[in-house]
């Protein structure tokens, strides 16, 4: 089947959007690449994504750049080298911000012709780790235009996933000329040490801080935490947290729990994604608790802010399996001194918006729940219709 064909609209509002991100870096490409940076520049804001880009098309200037002579330019090897070295050099020029490396190696047709394949990699380093992309040419299938094509709007996508955009595919909505290239469904992901010791349990929680910094830690005490899949983060998460930090007088973080009770698990791929759109916004931790009574024990004396059908499920037996286990959650909850604030919510499908006032909370554990007032929040927003659109 035909993918759709895309609008130039459609690839300039992937532009606006990265450049609306505050994410900044730097790019090196060899032997294709060019059109992603003209299309960069093209729209406006530019100079908000890009601290420098150098196109190495020499061989002594990419080896110069990667610190090393390869058997093949072309080669995943190479764009890794390039954006793990385009990192390094973002990292110099904007220390304090959130920043990445973009590599590109290709070789793609001439004006004369090859003995290799028509292929390119394209590498995308951050604070998270490296995803790395492999793209495929038939010889002859497309002109040396159009494999460029290809090239750059897969470097786009690669760019606007480390810069946390979601479903962010323009390589695939564009109609080729000829036979499709194989492109690879998703991207080889390398996570980061601090990453890769959260998947394995040797760490309990990494924090992001806004700068995109990680941090490894065991317990933290006395937080204000918004947990959540934030698929996507969006204006309702930012308003609820700004809310809940002016009515408890202190800051509220953010959760994002790789493992959730009812959900399928989050890789480190797309954890980072989710990550990414914290940056310069507010610091997240990422955990693998996904009960509150594990997240008590890392972060007791905290107060979680969460919706009201989110409380409504803490004091239902049947999402424990009876009384009893309840019981010795929200006691477990009690005994680490940790709290709720309930905001109102209406959840999807139903007409009513729900507050704690609506929930018949036992009264043994009444005091582990406050209200946040309706006057003072309410946002209807729906993340899978965000998903959606």
């Amino acid at each position: 089947m035909t993918p759709p064909q895309s609008s130039p609209q459609a690839l300039s509002e992937v532009i606006r959007e990265i450049h609306a991100t505050p994410h900044l870096g730097v790019i090196r490409f060899a032997g294709a690449g060019a059109q992603a940076l003209a299309w960069l520049h093209s729209v406006g804001g530019s100079s908000r994504t890009l601290l420098e880009a150098t196109d190495h098309y020499a061989a002594a200037s990419l080896t110069e750049a990667i610190g090393f002579a390869p058997e093949h330019f072309a080669s995943e090897r190479v764009a890794l080298a390039l954006a793990a070295s385009a990192y390094r050099r973002a990292q110099a020029l904007e220390p304090d911000a959130p920043v990445f490396g973009l590599g590109c190696a290709a070789s793609i047709a001439t004006d004369r012709p090859k003995r290799g394949e028509h292929r390119a990699f394209v590498a995308a380093h951050s604070a998270f780790g490296t995803a790395s992309y492999a793209l495929t040419f038939t010889k002859g299938a497309l002109t040396r235009e159009g494999e460029e094509r290809q090239v750059s709007l897969l470097m786009l996508c690669a760019l606007g996933k480390v810069c946390g955009l979601q479903n962010v595919d323009v390589a695939r909505s564009e109609r080729l000329e000829a036979e499709p290239p194989e492109l690879e469904p998703t991207p080889q992901f390398a996570p980061a040490s601090a990453l890769r010791r959260l998947r394995s349990g040797e760490v309990p929680w990494v924090r992001v801080d806004p700068s995109g910094h990680l941090q490894v830690g065991e317990r933290a005490e006395g937080l204000a935490l918004l947990s959540g899949s934030f698929n996507p983060l969006h204006e309702g998460h930012k308003a609820l947290a700004d809310v809940a930090s002016a009515h408890l007088g202190r800051r509220v973080q953010f959760e994002l729990p790789l493992v959730n009770a009812d959900k399928a698990p989050i890789d480190l791929s797309e954890a980072s994604r989710r990550a990414a759109q914290f940056a310069a916004h507010a610091p997240l931790f990422l955990t693998r608790a996904p009960l509150f009574q594990q997240k008590a024990d890392l972060f007791p004396k905290s107060t979680f802010v969460i919706g009201a059908d989110t409380a409504a499920r803490l004091v239902a037996p049947r999402f424990y399996g009876g009384e009893a286990a309840m019981e010795d959650a929200l006691d477990t909850l009690r005994s680490a001194g940790c709290r709720f604030l309930v905001a109102g919510r209406q959840p999807e499908g139903d007409a009513r918006f729900l507050t704690l006032h609506d929930i018949d909370i036992p009264r043994a554990h009444a005091p582990l729940f406050r209200a946040l007032p309706e006057s003072a929040f309410r946002r209807d927003i729906s993340s899978s219709a965000l998903r959606g659109a």
